[in-house]
């Protein structure tokens, strides 16, 4: 494996930082790097927040489902799907556009990750550990109001960066899924019964496939966060479609 493959291997979630500060240069290379992504069309639709009052990151720890490291974490970056920006040079050139439309919200998100996940990959590079915070959808509207988002921006992932401690260094990833369950050649196979038992062997540890289910299921599926960010996530939908149809 070339470098780049063996990064990606290696690259675990870390949510615990040495208290090793993250020289700026180093945060404008992952930056940087962010912005280099593959976007829709070149449009770049999605703008980065950097996070660097500590009052907003404490606050952010709480309202994302009160997890105590993100106030801690020296980098804090929130990227946003940005249906905004183009809209604006539009009208501000003469144009008259239509207003966004789902589609356009959804090419904006993919944007967002893809830009975000450049960020992960040069921040492995550097010898940041980082997180990603999917509960920034969550409470949708106290983070609009918390962030200043106008219309048509979306907070869509956040990450946390900082050094990872020598524990979280030395921390096992957890296993991936074999590729031969993810990996479907040109169209979609539902997995069942034998087939699903098989994928998570070796996941349950020294559960049974039902109780590992079962336990997993109560956690994160049927979990307070879950039904909230479903709920946030749906009221925002709902917006922005009435946004649109102003």
């Amino acid at each position: 494996m070339n470098e780049i493959i063996q990064s990606l291997y290696a690259r675990k979630s870390v949510r615990a930082y040495t208290d090793r500060p993250v020289p700026a240069e180093v945060k404008r290379t992952v930056l940087a790097a962010a912005v280099q992504a593959p976007t829709a069309g070149g449009q770049q639709f999605y703008t980065i927040l950097d996070i660097t009052d500590q009052r907003l990151k404490d606050t952010l720890a709480e309202t994302c489902d009160h997890q105590p490291f993100i106030s801690t974490a020296p980098v804090v970056l929130i990227f946003c799907a940005d249906c905004l920006r183009w809209w604006d040079a539009y009208a501000e050139a003469g144009c008259d556009p239509r207003r966004p439309g789902p589609g356009d919200l959804m090419l904006a998100v993919n944007d967002a990750v893809i830009a975000a996940q450049n960020a992960v990959v040069a921040a492995e590079s550097l010898g940041l550990g980082s997180c990603y915070i999917g509960d920034i959808m969550e409470r949708y509207e106290e983070h609009r109001r918390l962030l200043g988002l106008p219309e048509w921006v979306f907070p869509a992932c956040m990450l946390v960066m900082g050094y990872p401690t020598r524990q979280q260094r030395e921390r096992k990833k957890a296993a991936r899924f074999e590729q031969r369950f993810i990996v479907q050649e040109n169209a979609y196979c539902r997995l069942e019964g034998t087939r699903l038992r098989e994928m998570y062997r070796g996941h349950t540890g020294a559960q049974s496939f039902e109780d590992f289910l079962a336990a997993f299921c109560r956690r994160k599926y049927e979990s307070d966060f879950s039904r909230e960010m479903s709920r946030s996530v749906g009221q925002y939908l709902k917006d922005f479609q009435g946004e649109a149809e102003v």
